[in-house]
């Protein structure tokens, strides 16, 4: 299973994707935190786990996040969220998931996000992109 994430200044939404058929298995929205970046990942902590418990299995991770990761320093940049802005997001989302998580500057619904969850061993995790979620993907 591949979920995909959308985390935007209102809102965050998530959907579950089956491997084979792209089914969709679940699928959240919930408003998004604002001002506060613990209870940012806090509520994307809960979506994520919340749509697994839905859909039965555990799943690969991808999300879509307003502004980028710069690659000098891994933290988030030119966030509209601006909260968000000077945060670890890359180091800490993974390690409160116990998993990888690949991101990508949102611009579409989270199936974006979703495609980048489900690349292979050989993507790499939480990698900094100015592309929209879209082409966070080919499975």
């Amino acid at each position: 299973m591949r979920i995909g994430v959308d985390l935007g200044g209102t809102k965050i939404e998530a959907i579950a994707l089956g491997d084979r058929d792209g089914e969709v298995l679940a699928r959240r929205r919930i408003p998004a935190p604002r001002g506060d970046y613990r209870q940012t990942l806090d509520a994307l902590v809960a979506i994520v786990r919340d749509i697994e418990r839905e859909a039965g299995v555990s799943g690969t991770v991808g999300i879509g996040i307003p502004g980028a990761i710069s690659p000098a320093t891994g933290l988030i940049k030119n966030s509209n969220s601006t909260w968000m802005n000077g945060r670890p997001l890359a180091e800490d989302l993974p390690r409160l998931l116990g998993r990888p998580v690949r991101s990508s500057r949102p611009s579409q619904p989270p199936r974006g996000a979703v495609r980048r969850a489900g690349r292979g061993s050989s993507a790499r995790s939480t990698t900094p992109t100015r592309s929209s979620a879209a082409s966070a993907g080919g499975s």
